[in-house]
């Protein structure tokens, strides 16, 4: 599988523990070692502007994307090579899946989550075919994990959807997945509980 572009998921916190500034500085220089470049919401604050310094530093390509009404309050990052400025949330998202190759989600808080999940969910109905990731620091996404085994033992998800998100601590493992990924071929069946 050819990847040109990742968008990664992040906070536009830093968190409480160094390692996830490690991460986030180690995912984008692993990036731009693999001549990939980077997607991300736009930000400079944060792991969001940790992760774009770092693709910025090692000299790779940097594209942000962020709605008119999170340009101030997150401080858009000056320094990137491509801003676009959407008029919405779901816009941001949009153009994000249709631009990027895969989708990498790092510590963060609601927001991560819910562009993580949004992203996986359309790869379950099948709007895109695109791998989709976490980085793992600090087992961070533990619980992530657990629930989503939780929801296939209690027949919420299929396991090849739970699945698509592939977990891992190191971004060089990560990418190399994200090579060699295949779309789960599942039928997705309907059950109706009368």
């Amino acid at each position: 599988m050819t990847i040109n572009k990742i968008s990664v998921f992040c906070g536009s916190r830093s968190g409480n523990n160094h390692q996830f500034i490690d991460a986030a500085v180690k995912l984008g220089k692993t990036l731009v070692k693999n001549n990939i470049g980077l997607v991300y919401g736009g930000g400079k604050i944060g792991l969001m502007g940790v992760l774009a310094d770092s693709v910025l530093q090692e000299g790779g390509e940097v594209i942000g994307v962020i709605p008119e009404f999170l340009e101030q309050k997150e401080l858009a990052h000056p320094d990137i090579d491509m801003l676009h400025v959407v008029k919405s949330m779901h816009e941001r998202k949009e153009l994000i899946s249709k631009i990027s190759d895969g989708f990498i989600a790092l510590p963060g808080g609601l927001g991560t989550l819910d562009e993580l999940f949004e992203i996986v969910t359309w790869a379950q109905l099948g709007l895109h075919k695109k791998p989709c990731g976490i980085l793992n620091t600090n087992g961070y996404f533990d619980f992530i994990h657990k629930f989503l085994n939780h929801s296939v033992e209690n027949e919420f998800v299929q396991k090849e959807f739970a699945d698509m998100i592939m977990f891992e601590n190191d971004p060089q493992k990560l990418l190399e997945k994200f090579f060699i990924y295949q779309h789960p071929q599942v039928d997705k069946k309907l059950e109706l509980n009368q």
